[in-house]
């Protein structure tokens, strides 16, 4: 089975579910992302790697390396292995230099953990192409309707025209939102084309 290796693009608020983050990963030799909507709490440890801030004392996912450093484990990769009604799998995949394990895990803890080992994040094609978006980085000038409801998401007027538009019209928007890097608008837009599945 070919892997296709992913890296961290954005991560944002969720607006239409509260308490949530939407975590966009993008292949790295390719235009496609992989939206995945996490909790608050993954998206704080997550957030706190990234931006190289050292908490006072150590986070869960800190402990993870701690306990895994002392114990001779060195983590390989991360891998999101499933895609089932709706809902991500991942599994850590490390070794003692004598065999190999996979531990089960949560995307985000997963992610989380990863990012304190500097290891690499990988997917399947079939996940890639069932929940993956393809940004375009070819499109053309949008309309001033199209650029209205862009940036005015937030709206109730603008959301009921989300749920109006057709299916390509709301890649159309996600597409732009993925090329402009505002993750929080795409996270919003595939929020609405998820519910229509």
């Amino acid at each position: 089975m070919k892997k296709i290796k992913l890296e961290i693009l954005g991560l944002s608020p969720s607006q239409s579910q509260a308490g949530s983050f939407a975590l966009v990963l993008g292949e790295e030799m390719g235009n496609r992302r992989l939206p995945i909507i996490i909790g608050v709490f993954e998206a704080q440890a997550i957030a706190v790697q990234i931006e190289n801030i050292v908490p006072n004392r150590p986070m869960t996912h800190d402990l993870f390396k701690s306990f895994a450093d002392g114990m001779n484990y060195t983590l390989k990769e991360i891998f999101i292995s499933e895609l089932r009604e709706g809902i991500f799998y991942a599994k850590i995949i490390c070794t003692d230099k004598v065999r190999e394990v996979e531990v089960d895990a949560r995307p985000s803890d997963a992610i989380a953990i990863g990012l304190r080992f500097d290891i690499p994040i990988y997917t399947t094609e079939s996940i890639m192409s069932e929940a993956g978006l393809v940004a375009n980085t070819d499109l053309e000038e949008e309309s001033d309707d199209d650029e209205e409801i862009i940036e005015n998401v937030d709206a109730p007027k603008k959301q009921e025209k989300l749920r109006d538009m057709s299916f390509d019209a709301l890649q159309k928007l996600l597409d732009e939102a993925l090329l402009h890097e505002d993750y929080e608008k795409a996270a919003k837009i595939r929020d609405e084309m998820g519910s229509r599945n």
